[in-house]
């Protein structure tokens, strides 16, 4: 028995005043509260040491925690350094696509280059013809007859001008096409911007095969305002699209189908908000279970060497940087005996005229 109720117990034995009944009752409600005593230290003896369990439980559970914060530390960094990686390797795969791009167009630039230098050349020419001419007329007195000639050589002169600005735009956007994208956007006539790239497209691969020949057509809207966009950029998408379509009607021709006329049609139209940019082409066309396939990377259904399946995605990635779409807008069915084949695809590119 605990020593103090022991005590307890002793004094109320020796107390006379007390009964035999009563120092019994109270030796009985003693012993009961040192069970009760004993009951309590046991408990408290258990929450101590279910706390002292718990206190290492969870000394263990800091060290695994801050283990795993590190982990997860050094995994972000390391992950941090795989995209910024990743980023730069885009960048060069883009720019190395604009330089592969910009040597198929050098025999297109080179065609559009030289029909302006030679108006300048001719017109050169004639004017210096004029020039004689018009010094005669004056060392004989006419006067009149000069000044007509002066006219004539001064409408030269303006037609110098304009073919030689022409040759320094098409300079220009073969310097756009192929330096790093500054990410600056700027007011630009998309129409032109179409008309260009189809030009060139089509008389650089005419340069690098003379059997390649296919019909084009432009259906631009005019009322459509300058918008906001890299125009280097967007003319790469537009560029590519091009290509690919004068790729597949060459491709549909080859298989030399009796009254097939290759044709590809770049149109552009003004819908609410939103300029639409398509380029249609009635070539082989695109099988219907692979169409959800190519805007993935590298993702191509060219031979091997003929294409790096960057092109779509890479496309894909710059309008929707604009604000804007890529799409596949529709896809031409021609039924056969055989099978319902397609042939031909329309490619849309949606871009806002305001953000």
């Amino acid at each position: 028995m605990n020593q103090y109720l022991q005590n307890i117990m002793n004094i109320i034995q020796q107390d006379e005043n007390l009964s035999a009944e009563q120092k019994e009752a109270i030796a009985k409600s003693i012993k009961e509260a040192e069970k009760e005593l004993e009951i309590t230290a046991f408990k408290l003896d258990r929450t101590e040491k279910v706390k002292r369990t718990t206190a290492i439980l969870l000394e263990e559970t800091i060290q695994e925690l801050e283990q795993k914060r590190k982990a997860v530390e050094e995994s972000n960094d390391a992950l941090q350094k795989s995209l910024e990686e990743l980023k730069a390797t885009q960048q060069q795969l883009i720019q190395s696509e604009k330089m592969a791009s910009l040597g198929e167009l050098t025999a297109g630039i080179a065609h559009e280059i030289q029909n302006p230098l030679n108006f300048v050349n001719n017109f050169s020419e004639v004017s210096t013809e004029l020039v004689d001419e018009m010094n005669d007329e004056i060392t004989k007195g006419n006067l009149d007859d000069a000044k007509e000639i002066a006219n004539d050589l001064k409408q030269n002169l303006e037609k110098i001008n304009h073919h030689g600005k022409r040759a320094g735009d098409i300079v220009k956007g073969m310097l756009q096409h192929s330096r790093t994208s500054s990410g600056q956007k700027e007011p630009t006539d998309i129409n032109a911007l179409c008309d260009e790239y189809l030009r060139l497209a089509y008389h650089g691969l005419r340069a690098k095969d003379k059997s390649f020949n296919a019909d084009f057509k432009t259906e631009f809207d005019e009322s459509i305002p300058n918008i906001n966009v890299v125009p280097q950029d967007i003319g790469r998408v537009i560029l590519n699209l091009i290509n690919n379509a004068f790729y597949a009607v060459d491709e549909r021709k080859k298989l030399n189908e009796s009254g097939y006329e290759p044709t590809v049609i770049v149109s552009t139209k003004k819908e609410g908000n939103n300029v639409l940019i398509s380029v249609k082409d009635n070539g082989t066309g695109i099988p219907q279970n692979i169409v959800d396939k190519i805007f993935q990377p590298f993702f191509t259904t060219k031979p091997t060497g003929s294409g790096t399946g960057l092109g779509l995605s890479l496309s894909y990635d710059i309008v929707k940087a604009h604000g804007g779409e890529l799409k596949v807008g529709h896809i031409e069915i021609e039924n056969t005996s055989d099978s319902h084949v397609s042939r031909g695809i329309t490619f849309i590119i949606q871009l806002p005229i305001s953000e």
